[in-house]
């Protein structure tokens, strides 16, 4: 440690001749490790949020998503399509059509997003973990069945246990409607309900509704190999590049999408709230700067003789402001130090405790406030806390210039 850090060092933990200056000392530290801790649980606490939604989005949407980069669907019967079936990494491969459709039940009538699905549908996602009423089947053999979210059920006053079915209409494919038998432009195709689903998600709950694959071809006319989209469902010791490398054996003519990817809105909304909240609570940090900028003047004031001593055993003003700047970065490392470690306490014991409910009137998918600790929102903290203790030391150890009358010895 040079002497510089040294005499910040002992102006640090030396008592003061004014009892207040120490006192502002002490509340600064408490401020810095306040607003860190704060930083450290509200970021943890979108963390939480955040891995909670996608653990919702997973029971639903497949490790990687195959879509036509042009156009709605695509043939799969090609070269291509085949090679990825010899993939090791490749567990399922499975086919789905999504359309728009018309749901009428009792007079009804509602639109929504219908997903035709083949029988490994079921081992590609777990479905089986989001129905909350009947099961999850779409052909029993006899009858085409449907299973629909829980709010589009809701929607048309409708449950897994009504004898009724329900009519779906599609306008056929190239062809224009005819206004004076406009029925005649509509595909129509009655099933019965199975079970309902809730994801927690209104993009699925209250849009969604699963059918049979051959019903949605029949449906939106689409041939025995078409599709809009393959859904894969990846081997667990799968390599991180997978994606990567479908994508190249596919070509500029595919996408391949992650989980993320096919929620891409979403989570961008999530990031942009997240960003906003960590610039807000900067902001707090740098509020709270404002004690350390009046402890650091004080404490010039008080160090007057001496900084003159000092000066005259050679230290240029260049030394003295930086043994003060060391003594603000000092003081906020303390804070930040101490609010980091006391935030990171207070996350764990809520990840093993939970002793910050939601509430519990037994409405919410979870009891407790979920966390997540990542290293970055860590790291994020510290440098904001050093960024700004930085600029807060600075402000008062610049004005320390022997060119200054008030600073010559009287």
């Amino acid at each position: 440690m040079n002497f510089k850090g040294f005499i910040a060092w002992r102006y640090l933990w030396s008592k003061k001749s004014h009892s207040a200056i120490n006192v502002v000392s002490i509340v600064s530290a408490i401020a810095v490790a306040v607003v860190a801790a704060a930083m450290v649980c509200v970021l943890s606490v979108m963390n939480g949020f955040n891995d909670l939604v996608t653990r919702m989005f997973s029971d639903f949407d497949p490790d990687l998503r195959i879509e036509v980069a042009e156009g709605k669907s695509f043939a799969v019967e090609t070269a291509a399509i085949d090679s990825l079936k010899t993939l090791p990494y490749v567990e399922i491969l499975s086919q789905t059509i999504e359309e728009t459709a018309l749901v009428e039940f009792d007079g009804r009538q509602i639109p929504a997003l219908l997903k035709g699905v083949d029988t490994l549908f079921s081992s590609l996602t777990q479905i089986d973990s989001t129905i909350v009423d009947g099961k999850f089947m779409v052909y029993d053999g006899a009858f085409e069945r449907t299973v629909m979210g829980q709010g589009l059920a809701a929607q048309l006053g409708i449950n897994p246990h009504f004898l009724s079915g329900v009519h779906i209409y599609a306008p056929k494919r190239n062809v224009k409607v005819n206004m004076l038998r406009p029925q005649d432009s509509f595909t129509q195709v009655t099933c019965f309900i199975a079970g309902l689903f809730a994801v927690n998600q209104s993009k699925y709950d209250d849009n969604m509704m699963l059918v049979s694959l051959p019903l949605a071809r029949d449906l939106f006319l689409y041939s025995e190999t078409e599709v809009t989209a393959l859904e894969i469902k990846l081997a667990a010791d799968a390599p991180k590049s997978a994606q990567k490398s479908i994508q190249q054996l596919l070509g500029a003519e595919y996408k391949v999408l992650n989980r993320y990817e096919q929620q891409a809105d979403f989570y961008k909304i999530l990031k942009i709230e997240k960003f906003l909240t960590g610039l807000l609570l900067a902001f707090i940090m740098l509020i709270a700067a404002f004690n350390l900028i009046g402890s650091l003047s004080m404490l010039i004031l008080e160090k007057k003789d001496d900084i003159l001593t000092l000066h005259t055993l050679g230290a240029t003003e260049r030394d003295i402001r930086l043994t003060f700047l060391y003594e603000g970065w000092m003081i906020s490392s303390l804070g930040a130090v101490a609010g980091i470690v006391a935030g990171t306490l207070v996350c764990y014991s809520q990840q093993v405790c939970g002793w910050l409910k939601l509430g519990h009137d037994n409405n919410y998918i979870i009891e407790s406030y979920p966390v997540s600790i990542q290293p970055l929102d860590i790291l994020y903290v510290l440098a904001v806390v050093l960024i700004i203790g930085f600029v807060a030391a600075w402000y008062p150890a610049r004005n320390i210039s022997f060119d200054d009358k008030t600073w010559k010895r009287i």
